[in-house]
């Protein structure tokens, strides 16, 4: 039986996901990639593929079944498609549930209203079939159900996911402002990056970026560690489960070429132990540096991607005097000095909410990519550092406020 799907992200990164669910439709002969959409993308395949998916994708937020689907007026006309749905086929009624509601542009009032008209579809569906209704658990629960509203059209979903899929299981501990792995896998997809080609990540903090490059490196799932909804479903085989899991072909590593830094000897602590929590077997050289003072530790370009510090986050920690737009000015020239002298031929990537970054690094980027991290408006700038930076950087003359520096 094929069922449908839909795969959200984070916004900016629909067609990284949807390359990469031509990827995972490729190992199943019943999974097609259809559109996509603002967040996300629809697909389509057997009840294994949207296990699949949630075992292989990096990018991908959730993985919603399509239960189904109306135009409507009033609350009312949601609950009686709820209500009609044979919830009773896929859970039993010992399972707790949750649901959840986001919509755009619909002329209902209250989201918290429609949520309460699904529930109450839910349980009265159960209550007239058994006398009896599932008990909901909005913190941990078994079952988790979705609903969709646009201007006209009400979609309702069953999540196979569970917790999201950016929690890999592997994160123990965070700094401050940490990426979520789908956008860090995201961004990494983005860049061009593949195994093989050195990386650095020269302001790694606890080590989102470094983590995912190194399961993909390994050929890692990012499920492969953790558990899911669907296995609560009546719909759950054990053995069919079992057998896409032992599919997974990991790789023998001998020169990961992944490399990172950081100012901060605890974040560097928390990288270690994050990347041993994944699973990573290899070791990834950490070292604790300012970014303004590291060197490539190999020869030959590669790709640098690092989500840099903001604000006050930009100082060394202790006894600066300088205010924030200072330190941010003064962090940025010497990076860029950095770039230009010991980077020539390589690909750097920032990743960052700050607009500005190319006028204080006094770079022109070659390309910028929006992104959403939440609801904060992002871009990851690119910038190509051709051999030569430094030879023009020496030969032009020096201003009255560079010689000050």
């Amino acid at each position: 039986m094929q069922y449908s799907y839909f795969c959200p992200c984070p916004r900016g990164l629909e067609a990284a996901l949807a390359e990469e669910l031509q990827e995972i439709a490729a190992m199943s002969r019943t999974m097609s990639v259809h559109n996509q959409v603002p967040g996300g993308v629809h697909c389509s395949g057997a009840m294994e593929d949207g296990w699949r998916i949630n075992l292989y994708s990096r990018i991908a937020s959730r993985v919603l079944l399509r239960m189904a689907n109306t135009s409507y007026a009033n609350e009312n006309d949601i609950y009686d498609l709820v209500l009609g749905t044979k919830w009773e086929d896929w859970f039993g009624i010992d399972r707790t549930i949750r649901v959840d509601v986001t919509a755009v542009k619909s002329p209902l009032k209250s989201l918290e209203f429609v949520t309460l008209k699904i529930k109450d579809g839910v349980c009265d569906r159960f209550r007239d079939m058994y006398n009896q209704r599932p008990s909901v658990n909005t913190r941990n629960p078994d079952i988790r159900i979705a609903g969709f509203l646009d201007a006209r059209s009400f979609t309702l979903y069953l999540d196979l996911s569970g917790e999201p899929l950016f929690k890999r299981g592997w994160r123990m501990e965070t700094g401050d402002a940490p990426l979520r792995e789908n956008l860090a896998a995201g961004l990494i997809r983005t860049s061009g990056w593949k195994p093989g080609v050195p990386l650095l990540d020269p302001m790694c903090g606890s080590g989102t970026i470094l983590v995912e490059a190194a399961q993909m490196i390994a050929g890692i799932p990012p499920g492969y560690n953790r558990s899911f909804a669907f296995e609560k479903l009546n719909q759950f085989n054990k053995n069919a489960w079992q057998a896409i899991k032992s599919a997974v072909k990991l790789n023998t590593v001998t020169d990961a070429k992944l490399f990172g830094s950081d100012i901060s000897g605890d974040m560097l602590v928390m990288a270690r132990n994050n990347l041993r929590n994944a699973g990573i077997p290899f070791e990834v050289p950490l070292k604790q540096i300012e970014a303004q003072e590291v060197k490539p530790l190999v020869e030959g370009p590669g790709v640098v991607l690092t989500n840099p510090p903001y604000g006050e986050r930009i100082g060394v920690r202790g006894n600066s005097q300088l205010d924030s737009d200072e330190m941010a000015n003064a962090f940025f020239t010497a990076f860029s000095r950095t770039l230009k002298q010991r980077f020539a031929g390589w690909t750097v990537f920032l990743f960052t909410a700050d607009l500005g970054v190319p006028k204080l690094l006094r770079l022109k980027e070659s390309r910028k990519t929006p992104f959403f991290n939440g609801a904060l408006e992002c871009r990851l700038f690119r910038f190509d550092m051709v051999a030569g930076f430094n030879r023009r950087e020496q030969a032009k003359p020096q201003s009255a406020g560079d010689r000050a520096e």
